[in-house]
Formats: C-alpha cells, sequence, structure tokens
C-alpha cells in the first residue's frame, strides 16, 4: 500500500512540475528570460539544496530521458527547416557546425586544460560539452522580443543550430573513449569511427526520413494517428542507428528535414502535435537536470567555471566564428552578432553527465563546468541578444506582423490544403477584395453563419474565409491576411508610391538624399535588397526622414508601396511646394529615358 502511495504521490509532483513549467514560460515569455534558465532554476528549487529537499542522482535515468527528449527535439528541428533557406547560406552555416565546433572546442579546450589543470584530451573533452548552441533558446528570445534578422542571417543562425548537435555529440564520445582507452587507439581507428558513426546516421535518417513519408502517403491509419507515428518512427530510427554504433541525433535530423520538404499527408496536425511534445521534452528535460545538480557543490569549481565561461563568450566562439565566416565575405557587424548568438543549453549539460555515466576520472568537474557556462551564457548573452542585433543594424527595420491561419487537413491526398483565416479591417484582402486565382475560396462564416461561396461577395471584416491551395503557396496567401500593425501607422502624411518609380525621384521631391547603397534602383528593386529577396506586406525600411512601407502584393511581386512622412521619422517635413514636385518629377522622368536610352543602346550593340 505503501509503494501505492508513493507512486501516487511522484505523479502528482511530476505534474506538478510540468504545470510550474508550463505557467513559468508565460513569465519567461513577458520578460524575455531565456526559457532553458526557467526549467532549471525551477529543478534546483525543487532539488535537495531547495525547498523541495529531493536528491536526485540518477544519470542513468537522465542519460535516457534526455536521448529520448533530444532525438524529438531534434527531429523537430529538421522538421521546421525549409531547404529554400540553404540557398546562399549552406556553406556557411555548415562551416559553423562542423569546422566552427571543432575549433570551439580545441580552443576552449586548450584554454580548460589549463585552467583546471586537466590533460589535453581531458580539456578536449570540457571543450566539445560546451560547443554547440541551443536553437530554442535562441529562437525563444528572438521570438519573445519581437526580433526579426535579416533572412541570411536567421537562416545561418537556424542551420547551424540545428546541425552541430551531432558534431559535438560526435567530438564528446570521441574524446570519452579516448580518454578511456588511454592512448590505445590509433588515429585510423578513431577516423574510422568518426566516419561510421557518420555514414550511419546520414543513411539511416536519410532512409527513414523516406519511409515515413511513404507510410504516410500511402497507408490509410485511424484519424489522429499520424502524429503519433511520426514521433515514435523518430525515436525508432534514434534508437536503431545508436544500436548500430551511429549518431542518432544526426538520423532523427536527416530524417526530420525529409518529411519537412516532402508533401505528406496530415502535416499541418503532424507539427501542431510536435509543437506540444516539443515543449513538454524540453520541460521535464530541464528540470531533471536541474533537479541534479546540487548548488553547493558548484562552490568550489564555481571561479574557475566563471573564467572558462568568460572565455568561451568572448573568445573561443567569437574566434571560431570569425575564422568560418571571415573568408566568405560576411561583414564586421554580422561576424561578431554570430559569434554572440551562442546560447548554450540542455545538450551541452546533457553530455556532461555521460561521463559520470561511463566512468571517466574527473568527471564531477565536467558536469560543474558545462552547468555554470549554461547558465552564464543565457543570462548574459540571453538578455543581450535583442539589443545587439538592433545596435548593429542587423534586425529588419520593424516587425513583421503575424497572421492568424488554421490548417485543415484533408485525408485522400496531399495536392491543397485547406486554410481559412479571420479578414482584418486593415488587411490587403478586406481593402481590395482581391484573391489569387490559385486560392480557392470554399465557404464564409459572417456572423456564425455558414455561407456559399456565390452568396457571400467579397469579403468583409470581420468574416472568416475558408480556402484551398497548393501547400506551397500558403505563405504567400499569409500576406494577404496581415493587418497593418501600430508599428507601421504614423500620424504624419502618406502617400502611395509606384513600385516601378525610381527610388531617387521618390526621395528628392522631398529633399531627401538617397544612400549610394541604393544606386539607380526602383522602390521594389529598394524592398527586395533591405529583404534580401523575400519582401512582404507591412515590411518597411527608412531614409532619412521618410518611410516607405510595402501595402499590398500579387503573386509575389509588389504591387503597391506607399511613403510616411512626418511625426513617427522623429523629423519634421513639410510637404513638397510645387516647384520641388516639379523637380522631382522631371529627375525621375530622365532617369527612366536615361534607363530606356541605355536599354536601347544594349541592343543595338547585340545585334
Amino acid at each position: 500500500m505503501q509503494n501505492i502511495m508513493f507512486a501516487n504521490a511522484a505523479i502528482l509532483f511530476g505534474a506538478a512540475l510540468v504545470l510550474m513549467g508550463v505557467i513559468s514560460s508565460l513569465v519567461a515569455q513577458r520578460f524575455g528570460t531565456p526559457l532553458l534558465l526557467v526549467f532549471l532554476v525551477i529543478g534546483m528549487l525543487v532539488g535537495v539544496d531547495g525547498i523541495g529537499g529531493i536528491a536526485f542522482d540518477n544519470y542513468a535515468l537522465t542519460y535516457l530521458v534526455g536521448s529520448l527528449a533530444l532525438a524529438i527535439i531534434l527531429f523537430d528541428g529538421g522538421l521546421r527547416t525549409r531547404l529554400d533557406k540553404f540557398r546562399g547560406v549552406l556553406l556557411p552555416a555548415m562551416s559553423l557546425a562542423t569546422v566552427g565546433v571543432v575549433i570551439t572546442t580545441a580552443l576552449t579546450g586548450l584554454f580548460a586544460a589549463l585552467v583546471l589543470s586537466l590533460s589535453v584530451l581531458e580539456g578536449f573533452l570540457v571543450g566539445a560539452m560546451v560547443a554547440s548552441t541551443d536553437a530554442a533558446a535562441v529562437f525563444f528570445l528572438l521570438r519573445s522580443g519581437g526580433l526579426q534578422l535579416r533572412n541570411r542571417l536567421q537562416a545561418i543562425l537556424e542551420i547551424e543550430s540545428g546541425t552541430n548537435d551531432p558534431v559535438a555529440v560526435f567530438l564528446t564520445i570521441l574524446l570519452i573513449e579516448l580518454i578511456l582507452a588511454q592512448g590505445h587507439e590509433t588515429g585510423l581507428e578513431t577516423a574510422l569511427l568518426l566516419l561510421r558513426q557518420g555514414a550511419l546516421g546520414g543513411a539511416i535518417g536519410l532512409g527513414g526520413g523516406w519511409l515515413i513519408t511513404i507510410m504516410l502517403n500511402r497507408v490509410s491509419l485511424p484519424t489522429g494517428m499520424h502524429p503519433l507515428f511520426v514521433v515514435a518512427s523518430a525515436v525508432a530510427i534514434y534508437g536503431l542507428t545508436a544500436v548500430m554504433d551511429g549518431s542518432g541525433l544526426l538520423a532523427v535530423y536527416l530524417a526530420g528535414l525529409v518529411v519537412g520538404n516532402r508533401p505528406v499527408r496530415a502535416l499541418p496536425a503532424i507539427i501542431s502535435f510536435h509543437d506540444t511534445v516539443t515543449w513538454l521534452c524540453q520541460i521535464v528535460m530541464f528540470i531533471m537536470l536541474g533537479l541534479l545538480i546540487t548548488p553547493s557543490s558548484l562552490l568550489p569549481d564555481l571561479g574557475l567555471s566563471l573564467v572558462i565561461a568568460v572565455f568561451l563568450m568572448f573568445v573561443g566562439r567569437p574566434l571560431a566564428v570569425a575564422a568560418c565566416l571571415a573568408p566568405l565575405g560576411y561583414s564586421r557587424r554580422e561576424i561578431a552578432f554570430v559569434g554572440w548568438v551562442g546560447l548554450r543549453g540542455a545538450v551541452s549539460i546533457f553530455l556532461a553527465a555521460i561521463p559520470t555515466l561511463a566512468g571517466v576520472p574527473n568527471s564531477g568537474i565536467y558536469f560543474h563546468v558545462a552547468f555554470v557556462v549554461v547558465c552564464i551564457s543565457l543570462i548574459c548573452q540571453g538578455w543581450t541578444l535583442n539589443p545587439l542585433a538592433r545596435m548593429l543594424e542587423l534586425a529588419r527595420p520593424g516587425v513583421r506582423p503575424e497572421v492568424s491561419r488554421v490548417e485543415i487537413d484533408l485525408p485522400g491526398q496531399h495536392a491543397q490544403e485547406m486554410v481559412a483565416y479571420p479578414v482584418e479591417a486593415d488587411s490587403p484582402v478586406a481593402v481590395r477584395a482581391a484573391l489569387p486565382k490559385w486560392a480557392q475560396r470554399v465557404f464564409v462564416i459572417r456572423d456564425d453563419t455558414i455561407i456559399d461561396t456565390a452568396k457571400a461577395g467579397p469579403l468583409r471584416p470581420g468574416d472568416y474565409g475558408y480556402f484551398l491551395v497548393p501547400p506551397e503557396r500558403v505563405r504567400e496567401l499569409d500576406r494577404l491576411f496581415i493587418a497593418r500593425a501600430a508599428d507601421h501607422e504614423v500620424s504624419g502624411a502618406r502617400f502611395p508610391i509606384r513600385p516601378d518609380a525610381p527610388l531617387g525621384g521618390v526621395t528628392s521631391i522631398y529633399g531627401v538624399e538617397l544612400p549610394e547603397e541604393f544606386g539607380d534602383r526602383t522602390v521594389a528593386e529598394a524592398f527586395t535588397q533591405q529583404f534580401e529577396g523575400e519582401p512582404g506586406v507591412g515590411d518597411s525600411f527608412e531614409i532619412g526622414p521618410l518611410r516607405l512601407t510595402i501595402t499590398d502584393m500579387h503573386e509575389g511581386r509588389i504591387s503597391e508601396a506607399e511613403l510616411s512622412l512626418g511625426e513617427e521619422s522623429g523629423a519634421e517635413v513639410g510637404l513638397p511646394t510645387w516647384n520641388e514636385r516639379i523637380g522631382g518629377w522631371m529627375t525621375s522622368a530622365w532617369q527612366q529615358i536615361r534607363g530606356l536610352a541605355e536599354e536601347a543602346s544594349d541592343r543595338l550593340r547585340r545585334r
């Protein structure tokens, strides 16, 4: 009977911890606190030195739970990574995820060996544990701060964070085996070990992802079973790869990448389910890691751990990033920001628990150092991430508002999705009542009544519209339902401008000097330059006291834009006189005539 009471109490306690984690996530989002840090603190509060007084030192259970959680989290990371983001950033991102991790391991490892009086291999083990970044921590902070990085920079950070964990695991397992072997393994054996793990992880991951897509599309599973099938398959892929001595984490990431970039049935339900499961995995894993640490035991190694953390943040990671990105032509500001966005997370603490499980000497030091490094990284780098991006002018001007979209799976096919949107008063579709031909309106909900599309007429504010669209064009349709954000509303004067108008002619009307970086570009070309080929409705940028904003797009192209001036820009700009307007129009006309003449001249030369 006593055992039953203990089991019931354990269930209650576990549920209470998860509820605390869920509620604390709201506080973290409100104040921009790194979410991982919140969960760790909760774990420590109920631990042996906290108010709970629970003694927990089960490293085997921690490894089991941590492995399952990381497998699901990494699969989810691959599931959300779109291959079109790889264009132009594959080399720098993969360089950071591989060469960058190795350089960070080497630099931090040598410094740790010197500071902690360890052997070189033991120092490298410390470096390998803290070499990878935590994607969940980085992008939680970016989202909670309302920050949008420029496309190239954000893609690099996403790909690096999603792919550098397997490399860190490679190095950690390899170094543990070398330390335990005490130099008996040769360089050839080490190389074969790395090759086998990478090859098996890659082959099983790609093959497993392909099999998952085949099963989803060809096998009729009961309603609601698709997400559970995918989660179980991801864990099976990890377990199979690990049993065969391959890289299980690399395998599940690649499997998620395959599933996320192929048309599969029930994908909206799968992604929604993975949101919930991933959050649960993070909460359970981080709280367990917090329980595992005893704060009082950190005190003897606290000073030296702080020194290593400072070295990693200001020397190890920045030098590794510079070595990878500087030869590829990245600016100093971009290199500095990527070097600072090196938040350490659960993977580092999880890896630090492995030496204890494997019986490596000095295993307590590894865990203490990794824990301190993670906490200092989250506190120092986590709270300065958004201000630094804005200070370095690497954030997009303004924040693109999010669209409220509901996705409905259509059984039996995957060529089209049904999506639903609320119609906002300031959205492009409400103002212009225009829809692309590839978006088929199914029905409209108006005043709590379902109305046939033929009887509904144009969409009105307050409606809820349901549409059939190709999956690859859903994001394009999103832009028509995005309401104008308050950040983009201006209390001064506003004027429509043509997207094909020369930008220099527009600014000259208002007596504003055009920066050299824009050259002879049109308004549309300037937006494409500023937003790196992916402008959207609501995007805006400033030139002196003027702000230009995209108000409508059609088939991926800017169809209407707007110029704002006055109070928001912080400068007083009077309306141009007729002389100034005529002068600006003449300048604009002259630029267009000159462009036509140059084009005609080029054609004559070609003939």
